[in-house]
């Protein structure tokens, strides 16, 4: 199995889990979020098989934070109310950030082994795309692993409910 086969297993691997993470998730933000990064999966593995088949690549700029964001500001109201969750949610977001992780270093070795420009600058893409997924995640494991400190350190407010630099 070539490096850009065992890609398209990652992708694919991918896919199944967190279409199954989402199935399984209570938090309706958290499992609006897993929805949002199975959408940038089948991207990235059509372009993937794209590669395979030697057709011409077409990246455009993606940026998942911004559509987790979107999610996030739509669900504000969900997000206010006491999160308990399962170990086995917490779990899945650990795998998440796991394969993210795992991903991110797959595709920095593709890169440094490409040798045309488009497939560096697609591994680049990438790479930027799947950082950011482990950012979602991350985040999202903290939040629903201790909310209150979340919000005190990620959303940066202080005990007098103000922030010096606001």
């Amino acid at each position: 199995m070539n490096a850009i086969e065992i890609a398209r297993k990652m992708e694919t691997d991918a896919i199944r889990f967190y279409t199954e993470a989402a199935g399984r998730t209570r938090y309706p933000a958290g499992k609006k979020m897993f929805e949002t990064v199975v959408i940038d999966e089948k991207r990235h593995l059509e372009i993937v098989n794209r590669l395979l088949q030697g057709l011409e690549i077409h990246t455009e700029d993606v940026h998942p934070m911004n559509n987790i964001k979107t999610v996030f500001e739509t669900m504000k109201d969900k997000m206010m109310e006491k999160v308990q969750a399962t170990a086995d949610e917490l779990e899945a977001f650990k795998i998440a950030m796991q394969m993210e992780k795992e991903g991110i270093e797959f595709y920095k070795k593709l890169m440094s082994e490409a040798k045309a420009g488009k497939e560096k600058m697609l591994f680049e893409k990438l790479i930027r795309e799947e950082e950011q997924h482990f950012a979602i995640f991350e985040n999202t494991y903290n939040f629903l692993l201790d909310t209150g400190n979340w919000f005190m350190w990620d959303e940066h407010s202080i005990v007098d409910g103000g922030t010096p630099w606001a």
